[in-house]
């Protein structure tokens, strides 16, 4: 089965919201074995709309359409699929009796604009949304489905997910898209794809590889009548991946870097404790979007200013030998966060994160170290894209040296 996804909404255009809808779509299609090939974002304006929604239904032979079903003018998602199969909306009385108890429940009286959420047309029939006033429309035509679900995610999620994706999977045709991503970093995007090599040109599975914030990912993707069929024919695949790829490779799938570092600290029963600079608590905010992450980490420092370094228990010494923006500035921070908050292991970020230089050295140069009372161990990149980027990288390179310390059977 062929699919497209269609989302409706000027502000999208505009910058003014980010259209999670497609994405949360695009990611539920691979089980139920759609593909996936046309994603169009298209304002409220019927001519283009219908356009969209014409070429669309024209192509393929599902369409998933967010957005629009709402009760005001520019909300005009139905007129267009009425207007591409050419039939009439009409007041269904079901509807229309629903809409209006729904605001009776409330205490409201309903706006008679509302009362374009009853409409259907010969080929549709409403989907039920329990989360507010807009029903879907189910189309059916020439053996071609159009679905139009509402735009508020809580709404659309909860409509696909109940009443959509159980029909869709009925029809799909028994077979499944799987994928397995292998997550790597410290390795760039050119150099793995040249260690990678002729594997790059499997087609069962296919390989993609992916530039992401937190390294570069490595997807195997297999068609198969069933989801164990399907990993089976990747399991290969991987294994010959891993075995070029496997100091780099952090996690697969679902993982985040940030999640694996605090599970191997509740593993081996370890605290931490950081010390910030450019980052400004990036890292320590990072670190606490886990779960249960007050099990390991102790505090987090935001040092800024050489004094207040100094006060928290970085040698001065080493800050007017090496500067602040220096590995042995760095290495120290983190030596310095371990034994002023009692953890078993510290973590120092200093660096420039622009835009201006600092200290001589240019936007972008930034200095990880990780300290467990042994020794420090450090990392360094000079590099920028801006100076949200430059702490993202400086956040990613620190968990990177936290997996690494981690992952030594003597951490």
């Amino acid at each position: 089965m062929r699919a497209e996804i269609i989302a409706v909404g000027t502000e999208i255009l505009l910058g003014e919201i980010q259209d999670t809808n497609s994405h949360y779509l695009a990611s539920r299609l691979p089980a139920l074995g759609i593909d996936l090939y046309y994603m169009t974002v298209v304002g409220d304006n019927l001519g283009r709309l219908t356009e969209v929604i014409g070429r669309a239904f024209g192509r393929s032979d599902l369409t998933l359409i967010t957005g629009g079903l709402g009760p005001t003018d520019d909300d005009l998602t139905r007129e267009a699929i009425a207007a591409v199969l050419g039939e009439a909306p009409r007041v269904d009385p079901e509807l229309e009796r629903h809409l209006r108890e729904f605001f009776a429940s409330r205490g409201f009286t309903m706006p008679e604009s509302n009362i374009k959420q009853a409409w259907l047309i010969p080929s549709a029939r409403a989907i039920p949304n329990p989360r507010g006033t807009a029903p879907g429309w189910w189309v059916e035509r020439d053996g071609r489905i159009i679905v139009a679900m509402p735009g508020p995610p809580p709404e659309l999620q909860r409509m696909w997910e109940v009443e959509v994706e159980p029909q869709l999977a009925r029809r799909a045709g028994g077979q499944v898209i799987v994928s397995r991503t292998l997550k790597t970093f410290g390795i760039g995007e050119g150099h793995l794809d040249q260690a990678l090599g002729d594997l790059l040109k499997s087609t069962a599975p296919t390989i993609g590889v992916y530039a992401r914030p937190d390294g570069v990912h490595v997807r195997l993707t297999a068609k198969a009548a069933s989801r164990e069929e399907a990993l089976a024919i990747i399991a290969p695949m991987e294994e010959k991946v891993r075995a070029i790829l496997g100091p780099f490779i952090w996690g697969t799938d679902d993982d985040t870097m940030e999640a694996v570092v605090g599970r191997l600290l509740k593993e081996r029963g370890l605290t931490l404790a950081l010390m910030e600079s450019c980052t400004g608590g990036l890292l320590a905010d990072t670190i606490t979007n886990v779960p249960g992450s007050s099990a390991y980490l102790k505090a987090g420092y935001v040092a800024y200013q050489p004094e207040t370094k100094v006060t928290l228990g970085v040698r001065r010494e080493l800050i007017e030998t090496y500067g602040v923006v220096s590995p042995e500035v760095a290495a120290d921070m983190a030596r310095a966060a371990r034994e002023t908050a009692g953890a078993d292991i510290g973590v120092g970020i200093t660096g420039v994160a622009g835009p201006d230089p600092l200290e001589g050295k240019p936007p972008g140069t930034i200095h990880v170290a990780v300290h467990d009372g042994v020794a420090p161990q450090t990392a360094s990149f000079t590099y920028y894209q801006g100076r949200l980027a430059a702490k993202r990288r400086a956040v990613a390179m620190a968990l990177d040296l936290l997996l690494r310390l981690l992952r030594q059977p003597s951490a």
